[in-house]
């Protein structure tokens, strides 16, 4: 059959998938962001997923008007699913948008979430909030499916079209008509999932693996940094052996591994059971940047500095290199802490937005022409901005002796200075 398809959520991951569906199908994008819709019909896109000149030329219909969706046969919702102060799943988005659809979701639609979720959210929690704002009865007159999301930020080469397509229903029926809708746009194909409580165990635990890799290797580099050798050259080396698996150390934030495995251990505790592993991961992760900030500080010391009063300037601010995302980025932690020890610290980025990183973090990025006479510099993000800059060009705003703390080793291979004291994860 021929779906009039609805993508609901126009971020990271919402605006890439309607840009391609509106290739093969009647698409609209939806988002109750009025500002975000009037900037993609003006064919512009802040989050840089989409080119302008594409966004342009698509033939996606962008909304902000509900009345805009009532003819629709199926939806995608692709909203957010972060975590709260305390580290628990906040499904605030999930319900409001499933509140939103019941009010213009007819009989025999599907709707598809792609929203990372614990196993059961879809069919145990979503599902019934449609049913009862709709009038509709869920199974039968309302269909459901899920497909995670496998957008990465900034990643130009592991785009929507190339990446395998997990797709999961309630019957086989429904099933059929998922898979259609994604395989027109997917080139690499598309998984069927067993069940739609296996794709949403599969989506989570994709980034709790990553996010596990990664904390082993923020513990070791602690460890080798300690014993006075560089993790780079250590994981360079292990790295020739075939099965050895290719990850580094640094800090995790974004919207997917630093939040995703607490949505899983939630559930794992909601049936008894309390995960050890996943949330011992957790916690090395989430105390990278205080112990970043804590190693420039001992660096400083052993130069002689005085700490209080000195003059740091941090390059980088969003949760990943070359992306404007700033969500739970642990760059602000390494700069609370810095200031916590009375430090003077000024921050830079070439694409963090101003008034959202006031907004989120109170925090003000200068230009970088303020930084200058620096006892240190943090290089918190890769952004090929700071690459191209040179690491010439960065340490000649550090005093004499300063300190270079270069966290994902971007610099590592530059020849070793008697003027300056260069550290890495």
């Amino acid at each position: 059959m021929s779906e009039k398809i609805c993508v609901i959520g126009l971020g990271y991951v919402g605006l890439p998938l309607a840009v391609e569906l509106a290739k093969h199908h009647d698409t609209v994008g939806f988002d109750i962001n009025a500002e975000r819709v009037r900037e993609l019909q003006s064919g512009v896109d802040r989050t840089l997923e989409v080119e302008n000149e594409e966004l342009k030329r698509s033939q996606l219909k962008v909304s902000d008007q509900l009345e805009d969706l009532k003819d629709r046969t199926f939806f995608i919702v692709t909203v957010p699913t972060p975590i709260d102060e305390n580290n628990n799943p906040d499904l605030t988005p999930l319900r409001k948008a499933s509140e939103m659809l019941g009010k213009v979701v007819k009989e025999g639609a599907v709707v598809v979430y792609e929203s990372t979720v614990y196993p059961g959210v879809t069919e145990e929690y979503c599902g019934p909030i449609l049913s009862q704002v709709s009038g509709l009865e869920l199974f039968s007159q309302i269909k459901l499916g899920y497909s995670p999301e496998r957008i990465n930020p900034g990643d130009k080469v592991h785009t929507i079209t190339k990446v395998t397509k997990v797709v999961a229903a309630q019957d086989a029926e429904t099933l059929d008509r998922v898979a259609s809708v994604y395989e027109s746009v997917v080139t690499a194909g598309v998984f069927r999932a067993a069940s739609i409580k296996v794709a949403e165990a599969a989506k989570v635990i994709e980034n709790t693996q990553r996010d596990l890799n990664i904390a082993l290797m923020n513990e070791l580099a602690m460890i080798f940094d300690r014993l006075g050798i560089r993790t780079v050259d250590v994981l360079e080396a292990a790295g020739t052996k075939w099965n050895f698996l290719k990850f580094s150390p640094g800090l995790v934030g974004g919207h997917c591994i630093g939040v995703d495995p607490y949505y899983l251990t939630q559930k794992a505790e909601q049936v008894g059971y309390h995960p050890q592993v996943i949330l011992s991961g957790r916690r090395v992760n989430d105390n990278m940047g205080s112990y970043v900030a804590q190693k420039v500080v001992k660096l400083l010391i052993k130069e002689g500095r005085n700490v209080k009063g000195a003059r740091v300037g941090v390059l980088g601010l969003t949760f990943k290199e070359n992306v404007p995302d700033l969500r739970n980025s642990k760059v602000p932690d390494i700069v609370r802490e810095l200031k916590e020890f009375g430090m003077d610290v000024i921050i830079h980025d070439p694409y963090a937005d101003v008034q959202e990183a006031q907004h989120e973090y109170n925090l003000t990025p200068v230009e970088l022409e303020q930084f200058h006479d620096l006892d240190a510099v943090v290089v918190a993000v890769c952004h090929t901005f700071y690459k191209d800059l040179g690491f010439e060009n960065i340490i000649s705003r550090l005093k004499p002796q300063g300190v270079v703390a270069d966290i994902k080793s971007l610099f590592i291979k530059e020849p070793e200075r008697s003027d300056l004291t260069y550290w890495s994860l």
